[in-house]
């Protein structure tokens, strides 16, 4: 916010968070718009979808991390069920992780190639970890605020549904649960979060914290694809160690 010492409305704030989402959310990327439209060929799709496991797979560590130092018991019972929502039950449900393992092994990955995350970018690993970290430290409200690019979410996934379905003859209905599953789950899990910031962001101080916790998030975000297009696009400059077309084969 241009003042710092300004205390927003709860309107004010909230049109300030959706206004970093407008401006910075990963939809906007060069990569996700060349993988969308059809784009990209198998190869590329391919390590997109191998990277992007990894910020999948941190997902419920970096939830399980935020309760761990959440003493609020309302914000805890809350806020668990987003780990069962990646991780399932182990016995009838079936978690965000397996269904992004779908998406993968669709592709043709070899699944423990995917989960062992050795193939992914330098730069995938760095971004995803630095979101875990984040979340442990600093106010309750920056941890919160951090998953607010589920504001966003559902739109991208609409987009990545009705793209790649369109425009891939090497994809098909089976692997888009994961992004079907997640236009009811993520903006359930916006309201609360967004809810509970404007509640509880109530100085400028906490204020500044929420908006840069997104703006954060989205650059985590936004910080994947750069790598992904650097690596496997133009001009194509594969880290050693990292996913090649041979490993999918």
């Amino acid at each position: 916010m241009s003042d710092q010492s300004k205390v927003l409305s709860k309107d004010e704030l909230e049109a300030a968070l959706r206004k970093i989402g407008a401006e910075r959310y990963h939809s906007l990327h060069p990569f996700h718009k060349l993988l969308h439209g059809g784009e990209l060929n198998k190869f590329q799709v391919q390590a997109w979808a191998l990277n992007r496991y990894c910020y999948q797979a941190a997902i419920p560590r970096k939830d399980a991390a935020f309760m761990a130092r959440c003493t609020e018991r309302e914000l805890r019972r809350e806020w668990i069920h987003r780990i069962q929502d990646h991780d399932g039950d182990g016995v009838e449900e079936e978690g965000g992780i397996e269904r992004w393992l779908a998406l993968t092994t669709g592709l043709g990955i070899n699944p423990e190639m995917v989960i062992s995350t050795e193939k992914a970018l330098p730069a995938t690993r760095f971004a995803v970890e630095a979101y875990v970290d984040y979340v442990q430290k600093g106010t309750m409200v920056r941890a919160v605020a951090s998953s607010l690019t589920e504001l966003f979410a559902p739109k991208i996934h609409e987009e990545r549904i009705s793209g790649m379905l369109e425009n891939y003859d090497f994809i098909d209905e089976s692997v888009m649960k994961y992004f079907r599953r997640r236009l009811k789950q993520a903006p359930r899990d916006a309201n609360f979060a967004l809810k509970y910031v404007l509640e509880h962001a109530t100085t400028a101080a906490l204020q500044k914290d929420a908006l840069d916790a997104l703006t954060f998030k989205c650059n985590v975000l936004w910080s994947q694809l750069d790598a992904l297009y650097l690596a496997y696009y133009s001009p194509a400059m594969i880290p050693p160690g990292a996913f090649r077309e041979e490993d999918a084969n």
